[in-house]
């Protein structure tokens, strides 16, 4: 309220106080009759009326001088100057009881011009607010690709929609009542079984190297004791006797090289269920030494696999995927290969992207895989890789962009010929006389194919036929190798182009990252990453980087040459033991020495012998850490239940 209307009011009160004094004299005087009473109050009540009219005019003066102001410049400016000098002209007539409703109708006009105004800055504003926003989430949509969820790395939840959730519900059910164990600290990799001891102080630690470009480095550290543990490991590697290495996890149940040697000795026995909770007990270690920065979801972390403290983890999380695949877990699985990859997408050390599309295929994520290689093809070059080549193809084929789908499997059947045949063989596919007989796809005019892309291709055969069993993808693929065959008695120019660019790209060794990837994937037969100059390999470490930052020296172990031609067994036992000979192993897959007679029964006898100790050896650890066997669904019941599950899982 304005100091002039204040003292307006405060003289009317003097006024009304003085008409009072005189009234109340006249009442005690002479009786005021009915009419003068009235008319008394009547004018008492205008009187209150002119002063509240005064009162809100000024408010009005007030707050048009206001919206004025805040709408200089603005079209509906002059409609308020004029509205304005039209009441400054009212304002001089007759004041009546109607007038302030009149005023408050102007008032009213007045009000909705002003919101009209803050409605159309309003709708600036935000405008250009969302143009932010969208700018923010565009730069956002580069680690949405990578970013990975919690829900998705538990395989139960998988099951679930595989197997029903009654019974998983149930079995969860009888553990937690036959569990008796404490507070369990929280992890989201595995979860902590009730037949594993504390984890303590195992160790173990995580520490924040540095902050660059909005990414998080770190970096596993080993305590003094850790380090004694450690090298004590080593040196039961270099030895002899597996059974130091049950000793080290007899004493510390959490080692995890220890863990994972142990765990590809169980493999070797055919103990999976073993091998596989061998592996989440090292990743559950390595978990619970996390940094509290180190967010798994955010795929903004890093792990330097130069470090050799911090390799552990990418190796136990590529087994650990590996075995969650072997269940029917492929949507599990496609999230630790994004985790695996988030670590360092550059690089790959582990050569992870030679198996992401191979789970997002089977997890039926086929517009994830789309967007994929669309957003990292330009920098990693994915598509020159066999199996993003033909993963992409049947990707958009799902989708229902056929058109694209036709050309991309065209393509990579003109870029890596070698695909088909061994793709139709290891889906039992009979092979018509045209598709057999011409030298484009039998390999007769390409038998010096790099053997770095005669690995790729053997690795993608092996890993990917299953996709290709699909009966809705077979006649799709017939269709399309006639088109190719058409293409290449037309004399493309594109077939001699992509003759060019097979024996120019693959021309050299693989890569480091692939030839770890050959070896994580022993599984994976006719394909070896070795040559005579490979040397020793630790299953634990393979092929480390040539820049490695290595805090423990390597044992030296007696080197052994192994060619190409080895068998995947003998690769296998030579990483395990040092001083093994992969000529012992001859006679179990059946090619005997040149040599008979009872040097080779002495071969013979020394191979059911060393299967025999192994399997013994397992069966000893298993009692000596509790570890016994879980239900795994079968197979069988796995492919039954496979249609039902991709339904749940869509």
């Amino acid at each position: 309220m304005s100091s002039r209307v204040l003292r307006k009011l405060q003289s009317d009160k003097e006024k009304e106080l003085m008409d009072s004094e005189v009234l109340s004299d006249i009442e005690t005087d002479t009786p005021v009759g009915g009419a003068r009473r009235r008319q008394l109050n009547i004018n008492r009540y205008d009187l209150l009326n002119q002063h509240s009219h005064s009162e809100s005019e000024v408010k009005e003066d007030d707050n048009e001088t206001e919206a004025a102001k805040s709408c200089e410049g603005n079209p509906v400016h002059e409609s308020i100057k004029k509205k304005r000098k039209k009441r400054k002209k009212k304002s001089g007539k007759h004041v009546s009881t109607h007038r302030s409703s009149e005023d408050n109708a102007d008032m009213d006009e007045v009000e909705r011009s002003v919101r009209e105004v803050n409605r159309l800055l309003g709708e600036n504003i935000a405008s250009s607010v969302a143009t932010q926003s969208s700018h923010k989430q565009d730069k956002a949509c580069k680690k949405t690709i990578l970013s990975v969820q919690h829900k998705h790395l538990n395989p139960n939840n998988e099951l679930k929609r595989i197997f029903g959730s009654k019974i998983i519900q149930s079995e969860h059910k009888r553990k937690n009542r036959s569990s008796s164990r404490g507070h369990v600290k929280t992890t989201w990799l595995v979860t902590c079984k009730e037949n594993w001891p504390q984890v303590g102080k195992s160790g173990l630690s995580m520490s924040l190297i540095e902050t660059k470009n909005s990414l998080q480095y770190f970096a596993y550290e080993h305590s003094q004791s850790y380090w004694q543990v450690e090298t004590r490991f080593l040196q039961a590697v270099e030895s002899l006797n597996p059974d130091n290495i049950v000793a080290i996890i007899n004493e510390h149940p959490y080692h995890v090289n220890a863990l994972i040697q142990l765990s590809d000795l169980c493999k070797l026995s055919e103990d999976l269920a073993m091998a596989a909770e061998l592996i989440e007990r090292a990743l559950y270690c390595l978990e619970y030494a996390f940094h509290p920065l180190f967010n798994l979801a955010q795929g903004t972390c890093r792990l330097d696999y130069r470090r050799q403290e911090n390799r552990a983890l990418y190796i136990t999380l590529f087994k650990h995927l590996t075995f969650l695949g072997g269940r029917a877990c492929s949507r599990t699985s496609l999230e630790f290969c994004k985790l695996l990859l988030s670590l360092d997408p550059d690089k790959d050390p582990i050569g992870i992207k030679l198996a992401i599309d191979f789970y997002a295929l089977r997890a039926k994520e086929y517009q994830w895989l789309v967007d994929f290689v669309t957003e990292l093809d330009a920098t990693h070059y994915l598509t020159q890789l066999p199996n993003f080549a033909f993963s992409l193809a049947v990707a958009y084929f799902y989708v229902g962009d056929v058109v694209r789908a036709d050309g991309m499997l065209q393509d990579a059947l003109l870029m890596f010929p070698g695909v088909l045949l061994p793709l139709l063989d290891a889906c039992s596919v009979q092979v018509d006389d045209r598709v057999a007989k011409h030298a484009f796809f039998n390999g007769a005019t390409e038998k010096s194919f790099p053997m770095s892309l005669t690995q790729l291709t053997n690795l993608y055969v092996h890993r990917g036929y299953h996709i290709w069993k699909d009966s809705d993808l077979l006649p799709w693929l017939e269709k399309n190798v006639h088109e190719v065959l058409d293409r290449v008695e037309r004399n493309e120019p594109v077939v001699a182009d992509y003759k060019e660019k097979r024996a120019r790209r693959y021309a050299g060794p693989l890569p480091l990252s692939i030839s770890r990837h050959i070896i994580l994937s022993d599984d994976v037969k006719g394909i070896s990453p070795f040559t005579e100059e490979s040397g020793p390999i630790m299953r634990f470490d393979p092929l480390p980087p040539p820049d490695s930052i290595n805090l423990y020296s390597r044992p030296q172990r007696p080197t052994t040459v192994v060619n190409t031609s080895a068998n995947p067994l003998a690769m296998f036992l030579g990483s395990l033991l040092p001083d093994f000979n992969p000529n012992q192993i001859r006679m179990i897959e059946g090619e005997p020495d040149e040599g008979a007679g009872q040097a080779n029964e002495d071969r013979v006898q020394n191979n059911v012998d060393l299967r025999q100790s192994v399997a013994s050896l397992v069966d000893a650890m298993r009692d000596l850490l509790n570890i016994y066997r879980p239900d795994v669904p079968n197979d069988a019941d796995v492919d039954e239940n496979d249609d039902s599950a991709d339904d749940d899982m869509t």
